[in-house]
């Protein structure tokens, strides 16, 4: 019963997705948004973990909000009978604001940390990648005024790094890391919704390898990263690289977004921008180095000949090796044609 219970509300989550994406009037857009808010609510709800509930009250509190702000956009919108996603620029501003609020990006972050802390990481997984796709959508087509956008992605990575640093608590880290990366995410609707498509997969897929490890070893805060695959120390080599990739350290494939993603600001004569987006995501990165160090010295209980352990399936470690080999494998198949 519980299993078809999830089944139920994980495809309503996923159809109102798809309808969001693929409406063709607000309206039928701010109806895909109800349903995914109404799909993803039971979800987060369980009886094992006693925080769930208090963050899914505060996610509904804030979603409905934003929901509420965009209907009465919506309105604005029908009073010039203007329907289809052409809007002013007053209307955009305010439909800007609604998703950037929506998705949790800077300034108007201020949820997704306490609602993420309060959750398993499965539901994180799903907050912090899947509940991105139709904000970020909708938001590619009324992002006019450059401006707006310009500042949320600024304080987005500002932001993230500043206030990432003195975290202990891993969901909350996730949760900073993924604003930091909504900025660059943010920054690809300046191109195209292709590039965009390109960083989130890959943004996913190294998101994907971390919380799944997090999630079966019930890991929780940063004292608890010495507990992971202890006689094992190959496994939990492999496994921190996939931070360095999510932090767009080269040679990783979690390098290749962020490098597309500054030639095109450059080309676009975006250099400030870019310069900041860089500089700014430094300061993220060092947190990122400070989780993995641990990991990259030895000692007297830990080899890096021991074989894998059984509980790291073959397609978990595929993951991750694409993860890693990802970007010189780009460069192969690149050559090739």
């Amino acid at each position: 019963m519980m299993n078809f219970f999830k089944m139920l509300f994980l495809g309503i989550l996923m159809t109102s997705t798809l309808i969001t994406i693929s409406a063709l009037s607000w309206f039928t857009a701010w109806m895909g948004l109800e349903m995914n808010l109404l799909a993803i609510i039971p979800l987060m709800k369980t009886s094992q973990n006693k925080l769930s509930a208090e963050a899914a009250i505060k996610y509904f509190i804030v979603q409905a909000m934003a929901s509420a702000i965009l209907l009465f956009s919506i309105t604005l919108i029908s009073l010039t009978n203007n329907t289809s996603f052409e809007l002013s620029s007053v209307t955009s501003s305010l439909i800007d604001s609604t998703l950037i609020l929506k998705m949790g990006a800077a300034p108007l972050h201020f949820w997704l940390p306490e609602v993420v802390s309060g959750l398993d990481w499965n539901l994180v997984f799903i907050i912090l990648t899947w509940q991105k796709i139709a904000p970020m959508i909708l938001l590619s087509y009324c992002m006019n005024p450059h401006f707006l956008l310009s500042c949320s992605i600024i304080l987005s990575s500002f932001i993230s790094g500043i206030l990432g640093i003195n975290q202990t608590c891993m969901r909350k880290l996730m949760a900073f890391s993924s604003i930091n990366h909504m900025g660059w995410m943010l920054s690809t609707l300046f191109s195209s919704l292709n590039l965009w498509f390109y960083y989130f997969s890959i943004y996913a897929l190294t998101n994907f390898n971390i919380l799944v490890l997090f999630h079966k070893i019930h890991l929780f805060y940063m004292n608890q990263l010495s507990k992971i695959t202890l006689n094992n120390k190959l496994l939990k080599f492999f496994f921190m690289f996939n931070f360095l990739s999510l932090g767009g350290l080269p040679p990783f494939l979690g390098f290749l977004p962020k490098w597309l993603t500054i030639n095109f600001l450059v080309n676009s004569n975006f250099l400030t921008l870019s310069i900041i987006l860089v500089l700014f995501t430094l300061v993220t990165l060092f947190f990122y180095v400070r989780l993995t160090f641990s990991s990259f010295t030895l000692n007297s209980e830990e080899s890096m000949t021991s074989s894998l352990t059984s509980n790291f399936k073959s397609w978990q470690a595929l993951t991750n090796l694409y993860v890693l080999m990802g970007l010189p494998l780009f460069f192969f198949m690149a050559n090739i044609y």
